[in-house]
């Protein structure tokens, strides 16, 4: 065996190092949340984090003040054979699925803080977001959108104002949000439109089908998610072959309050991440753009990026 095998080894032996990788396993955590997850001290998470990185298990970003850590999804062929047995362990105990209980529990409270927030800001919605990145910035999409016979998913539709100009311009728009106030504040916007769906759902368990959509939209909500790579995935999975995601949103920035003020549970996403996960999506040829700055605009910096999704290029009607 190599000393890289007795390495891995060792890493696992520990229990709370395998209980920190079981609850990374599919989540990304900040430090503060897998002290409450596990119920341990933060310096006892922090030293095994930084064992379980050194040997190559978990990786880290900055968020803000905050960093993120998640387990890595290509440790190699050994290591993950080592860790299917070391979690089918686990999963037969008690205190693994209280852990994994208290995990689903922190992400439902990021979930619950934006909600939160779009319930109480309904009607000032717009003008929150025409402050922050300017009033012309959903005009960014329109360069992306497909031909006039399209069926386009608008997910995080907020007070509709994106549902309204693809409506007049596409066959069908599927328009989603988790929010009912803002649902409702959008159907005030946009009206009596036939070939608009409203559908009230969470984004990670998208009402769509499967390959029913050749265009999914997810316009500055990435960052109110508390998976952002599940909902790119699921997002993904509504696409027929060949269709596309785009995406628009905040990239990094250090404005604390805006989480505070704003109830964003991210502070923007790198290049390096949102690429990886539009690829775990199955999502080909992805790419990012850092766009011009709104000279009105008084928030963070935006960017575009998109991918297609794997299969058959869709032939024109």
């Amino acid at each position: 065996m190599t000393t890289a095998a007795f390495s891995h080894l060792s890493t696992l032996a520990d229990p709370t190092r395998a209980r920190l990788l079981l609850a990374l396993d599919g989540h990304e955590l900040s430090v503060s949340e897998l002290v409450a997850a596990l119920q341990l001290p933060q310096s006892t998470v922090s030293r095994h984090l930084k064992l379980l990185g050194d040997d190559g298990w978990v990786t880290s970003r900055a968020d803000g003040t905050s960093r993120f850590y998640r387990k890595v999804s290509d440790a190699g062929a050994w290591p993950e054979q080592l860790w299917e047995v070391v979690r089918r362990d686990m999963d037969s105990s008690a205190g693994a699925a209280a852990d994994l209980s208290r995990v689903a529990a922190v992400v439902a409270e990021r979930r619950q803080r934006s909600r939160e927030f779009f319930s109480s800001e309904a009607g000032r919605w717009q003008d929150h977001r025409s402050e922050l990145f300017g009033r012309s910035t959903d005009l960014n999409l329109l360069a992306a959108l497909v031909s006039p016979d399209a069926d386009v998913g608008d997910f995080g539709c907020g007070d509709g104002k994106l549902t309204a100009l693809l409506a007049d311009q596409v066959r069908r728009v599927v328009a989603v949000d988790g929010s009912e106030e803002m649902l409702a504040a959008a159907r005030e916007r946009v009206g009596e439109h036939p070939n608009v769906q409203w559908r009230l759902a969470d984004l990670e368990r998208l009402p769509v089908r499967d390959a029913e959509l050749d265009l999914a939209i997810l316009s500055l909500v990435l960052h109110y998610l508390p998976e952002p790579g599940v909902v790119l995935a699921e997002a993904a999975r509504t696409l027929k072959p060949g269709g596309r995601l785009v995406v628009m949103d905040m990239v990094p920035h250090d404005r604390e309050e805006l989480r505070r003020s704003m109830g964003h549970a991210w502070s923007g996403f790198e290049e390096r991440q949102l690429r990886e996960w539009m690829t775990a999506a199955g999502l080909e040829g992805v790419r990012h753009r850092a766009l011009s700055p709104d000279p009105e605009a008084k928030g963070p910096g935006l960017f575009v990026a998109q991918g297609t999704k794997a299969g058959m290029k869709q032939q024109d009607r």
